[in-house]
């Protein structure tokens, strides 16, 4: 399975017989995903900067928690909220979990709180975990940190931070990395297959695609 970032909460799995984007952004964050042809689209929540789908053509399209089964795509939705009162200050968010080509791939999106033992029985083991990292919005760095401790996945790769001048509306990686105490893996995409996962936990950092300046 290849991963691609194209900045914000946007991700690309691109896998042996399918395919699918998280959270799409608008151009004001300062990436775009450009135009996909995708089995499958999945959105966490409503909010513009995650759900710009206009350039984006999906078989299926998911925004709410539940499982589900796509070609050859298995996804395990599970409701969350946005912020850390129950979804009293900006409502859910769904932390979407995907098998692909045989890994465990979970995408936080605006995850607001650390998650509830039913939410990880829900979400079961993962290999892959995609961790917002620049706080406002979301979980801060410190939290996403205890998040990670929580789900033990095999590699950590972050996401909705600052990045190359843009969403300079948040933290850059820093801080989160440092709540972490290690040294990432720089890459411009991921490869990984279940036969690549490493012993102990990675952090991989990735680089943006899709820079709209």
């Amino acid at each position: 399975m290849e991963i691609t970032w194209y900045g914000r909460a946007c991700f690309r799995l691109k896998g042996r017989e399918a395919t699918v984007i998280t959270d799409p952004c608008p151009p004001a964050t300062g990436f775009v995903a450009g135009k996909h042809e995708v089995d499958l689209l999945t959105l966490s929540h409503a909010h513009p900067d995650h759900a710009y789908t206009r350039s984006i053509t999906a078989g299926m399209t998911l925004t709410r928690p539940g499982e589900y089964e796509y070609r050859d795509l298995l996804v395990t939705g599970v409701r969350t909220w946005h912020d850390g009162s129950e979804g009293s200050e900006r409502g859910e968010n769904v932390v979407f979990a995907v098998e692909v080509d045989g890994v465990h791939i979970c995408h936080l999106g605006d995850l607001g709180h650390l998650l509830t033992d039913e939410q990880l029985s829900e979400l079961g083991p993962i290999d892959v975990l995609l961790v917002p990292a620049g706080g406002t919005f979301t979980i801060s760095p410190a939290e996403a940190a205890a998040v990670v401790a929580q789900i033990e996945p095999k590699i950590v790769i972050p996401m909705h931070f600052a990045a190359d001048g843009a969403s300079a509306d948040l933290l850059g990686p820093e801080t989160f990395l440092h709540e972490l105490a290690t040294e990432p893996i720089r890459q411009p995409k991921a490869l990984v297959t279940a036969t690549s996962l490493p012993d102990e936990t990675q952090v991989v950092l990735l680089e943006p695609r899709g820079r709209t300046g």
